[in-house]
């Protein structure tokens, strides 16, 4: 229950960081330059809403000492909420309209300095999600390099392959040439063999002819 409630506030820290960096962007800006940020401001206020009332759910549902602790930080949010409100509220007015309501002044009388430690909590919880949103962008990064190089070995034990099958294709056709010569040196070697022995057996057929002859005679 109480890790929901603090994805809940982590949430709510980085909307309302959000939130406030946005209100400063509308307080310097004239016109219809506001407009596009004060759209994104009205619907991360109803988001902030929304997740204060999901919290609220949750400690709902906690029983104990520690419910009352979680109270005190839902409240404190709540207190930090409205103050956004307010502040919203000034900054979407004409800059002939507005007024300086002394702002430090309104801080120290209108948020307690427990809810000044909330929110103090909530900005180191913000810096530490951004410290490991970085860690991970590098760590993306570092992949990404690792897998381009991986890729790029690939490639070049690919061509090498290619190479490696080319010279073999050509060796192979090599010694298919090769072996068709030698199958016709051989073929030749006997047909000259056969030819000799034919002769030799003519030469002795008409030797024992002359011979048979000379003895009749």
């Amino acid at each position: 229950m109480a890790t929901l409630i603090d994805n809940y506030e982590q949430q709510y820290a980085v909307l309302t960081a959000d939130i406030t960096a946005k209100i400063g962007r509308i307080s310097v800006l004239n016109g219809s330059e506001k407009r596009p940020f004060i759209q994104d401001v009205d619907r991360e206020l109803e988001e902030a809403q929304e997740l204060l009332e999901q919290m609220e759910l949750e400690v709902r549902g906690v029983s104990g000492a520690g419910r009352d602790r979680l109270r005190g930080r839902v409240e404190s949010h709540r207190a930090e909420l409205k103050r956004l409100t307010q502040e919203f509220e000034t900054a979407k007015k004409p800059k002939s309209e507005i007024v300086d309501l002394g702002l430090e002044e309104s801080w120290n009388n209108g948020i307690t300095e427990e809810q000044r430690k909330r929110l103090l909590d909530a900005s180191e919880r913000v810096d530490r999600t951004g410290r490991t949103l970085q860690n991970g962008y590098r760590m993306v990064l570092e992949t990404e390099e690792i897998g381009t190089q991986v890729l790029k070995d690939l490639h070049d034990q690919r061509e090498t392959i290619q190479r490696s099958r080319g010279r073999l294709r050509d060796t192979d056709a090599e010694l298919g040439r090769g072996s068709r010569l030698l199958s016709g040196m051989i073929l030749r070697a006997l047909q000259q063999r056969l030819i000799l022995a034919v002769v030799t057996l003519v030469l002795i057929s008409m030797g024992c002819f002359v011979i048979y002859y000379s003895f009749k005679s």
